[in-house]
Formats: structure tokens, sequence, C-alpha cells
């Protein structure tokens, strides 16, 4: 698919690897909208990217809706549309103080699983009113899953399962979608150098990068950003959930 002058909407696109995605949507030449909670942030990033900053709560429906709607008014039919917003909160499932409460599980697959689909399932409503381009292709969804859908380590049980299930959605949904040519495929990101992960002690930083086989160092935002760029570009790429974690394989803990 081309981008110039695409319409995109990134979610989670104010810091870490959605800020990566919108900056390489931006310089391929999109319009990009960021969706993210976090305002100031958003604000500061859509400035510098020539885009917009769309205030949006990815597991409301009426807010999903409401953002997409102010994209489109911007922007025009959503063509491009990446899936960043999600939590990463710890909780074993029996812990030192006990069982885990079923309202962390549910708030962490009500975000990061309900939130894909929910931004999805609206994006795919706005692609499918776009004009094909001459090999039928309307839109490109992207996921972001995590290589804990593989290996969830302890205490990533609600974070395992809501990314385990991105990386189910994504076969499904690019089987469904094929008939308005949409595309949808999955990234799977290892260890990046997101904002929680900057904010750790580099002794712990460094710690986690000698785990990696190769190269030994975290990810950085603007390499997702390259896996995105490439999973638009390459018309053929669909149905597929790509690990980006430098042949990373998470250990128990």
């Amino acid at each position: 698919m081309e981008f110039k002058n695409i319409p995109a909407i990134v979610t989670g696109g104010a810091s870490g690897l959605g800020e990566g995605a919108a900056r390489a949507l931006a310089a391929a030449g999109c319009k990009v909208a960021i969706l993210d909670l976090k305002k100031e942030q958003g604000e500061k990033v859509a400035a510098d990217i020539g885009g917009i900053f769309v205030y949006c709560d990815v597991s409301s429906a009426e807010s999903a809706e409401a953002a997409l709607a102010t994209a489109r008014d911007a922007h025009g039919l959503c063509g491009i549309a990446v899936n960043c917003a999600g939590i990463a909160p710890a909780a074993k499932i029996l812990g030192r103080d006990g069982v885990m409460p079923l309202e962390s599980f549910s708030k962490v697959i009500q975000i990061n699983l309900i939130g894909t689909f929910n931004i999805l399932r609206l994006a795919a409503a706005n692609m499918a009113q776009r004009e094909p381009n001459a090999e039928g292709e309307r839109g490109v969804i992207i996921n972001t899953a995590s290589v804990a859908a593989y290996e969830g380590q302890i205490g990533q049980a609600a974070y395992s399962a809501s990314k385990g299930g991105v990386v189910a959605l994504t076969i499904q949904s690019a089987r469904e979608l094929a008939r308005e040519g949409i595309r949808v495929n999955t990234i799977a990101p290892g260890l990046f150098m997101t904002p929680m992960m900057s904010g750790m002690p580099q002794e712990v930083q460094d710690s986690l990068a000698a785990t990696l086989p190769f190269p030994k160092r975290l990810g950085k935002p603007e390499e997702f950003g390259m896996m995105v760029d490439q999973m638009v570009r390459n018309p053929i790429l669909n149905g597929e959930t790509i690990r980006l974690d430098c042949a990373l394989r998470m250990a128990p803990k």
C-alpha cells in the first residue's frame, strides 16, 4: 500500500512503540492521528510530526467511536490503523497476598485485547468505504502482541492471555476482512527501550539486554516503526504475526 496522504491512526502513539509507529508513518507521507489518553505528550508528538492528537480510551466503545469520527473528519477515511495502546501490570495467580483479583485480570483483557478489537472493528468499517487501489486493497491494520503471548513469564497471566488473544485474532480477522481488501498483521515485540524500560536502573537494563542472543541490546521504537512500514508496503504480507525480539525466548522469570 502507498503512504502518500493516507489517513492513519495510531493508538498509544504518544510514547514508546506507538510513537515509533506514528513517526514512521508520518515520515512516509501519512496523515497521522495519535489516539491516546496522554494529552500533553500526544499533542507534542502530533505537533512534531504534523499530525493531530485525539483523546481516546480504547476500552470504551463510545470513546473509540468518537475518536475515529474526529480523525475521519480531520483527515478522511482511515487507511492504516496501528494498535499499540496497552498495559502490562504484573500479578501472580496465587501470590503472597492471596489470589489475583478477577477485576485485575479483566482490566488487562479489556484494554489489551478488547481495546485492540474495538479499534480494529471501527478502522475496518472506515477502510471498507475507501476506494480500492489497483490490487483491490483498501486498508492495513497492524496490531501489537508480545513475545509473552508465547512464553509468558511468572506474573504475566493476564498480559500473556491478552496478547495471546491478539495473536489468535490476527489470522481470523485477516481471513474475514479479505473480502473488503483489508490486510491484518501483528507485531510481537520482545524487549524494547520504552519509557517504562528507560526508567529502570541501568544495571537492570544491562542484565535484560544480556539475555538477548543478538543483537545484545534493547530494541528501539524506531525499529518497531520500521516493521510497521514494511507491513504496510508489502502487499502479500497478511494474517501474519512477526516476532521482533533479537531471537529472545523468555525464561519463566
